[in-house]
């Protein structure tokens, strides 16, 4: 049985890039510290966007263009990348799919005993790929570690580790 660690998102854009935040900010160190010695797989997702996203539904919505595709942006935070031992999974929308289906063939192989994510936002991408991780792997543990997390606000981080914490998501650390 192996253990799963899943960095959400830390990218550029969302650290002090187009969508960054002080609270982004001061999370990195505590997630790299996560990162480097997590005694498990540790899997990265990176938001990517196209030259069109003004046109997606996304954009529609939040109208601040961010990760696009080979920018300086939607590169994973440098520090954070060095640690990188997989191959990143593009997400074009806030939950992956594709992260779901890794995770379902490490359970297979492997059998995953537990998932935890941490990074950004807490209130869009990690709630979302936590709900994935939980559809997935019903029986396995899920937490988020609130102290190497954040989200778009304070506030929307707190309630999003209520919604998760509702969900049977552990969260971890004292960031609430």
């Amino acid at each position: 049985m192996i253990d799963v660690l899943v960095a959400v998102d830390l990218q550029n854009d969302f650290i002090d890039g187009a969508l960054g935040t002080k609270e982004a900010v001061g999370i990195i160190e505590k997630a790299k510290e996560k990162i480097a010695t997590f005694p498990g797989v540790v899997l990265f997702t990176r938001d990517t966007h196209t030259s069109s996203y003004m046109e997606t539904e996304e954009g529609k919505n939040l109208p601040v263009p961010h990760c696009i595709k080979g920018s300086e942006g939607w590169e994973i935070r440098k520090e954070i990348d060095e640690l990188r031992k997989t191959e990143a999974i593009d997400k074009p929308t806030f939950g992956s799919v594709e992260l779901g289906e890794k995770l379902k063939e490490l359970d297979e192989k492997e059998g995953v005993k537990s998932v935890t994510l941490l990074g950004l936002c807490t209130d869009i991408c990690v709630i979302s790929n936590a709900f994935i991780a939980k559809a997935y792997l019903p029986n396995a543990h899920i937490a988020v570690d609130s102290e190497a997390s954040a989200g778009v606000t304070p506030e929307s981080h707190k309630r999003a580790l209520e919604a998760m914490e509702m969900c049977h998501i552990e969260i971890l650390g004292n960031n609430r």
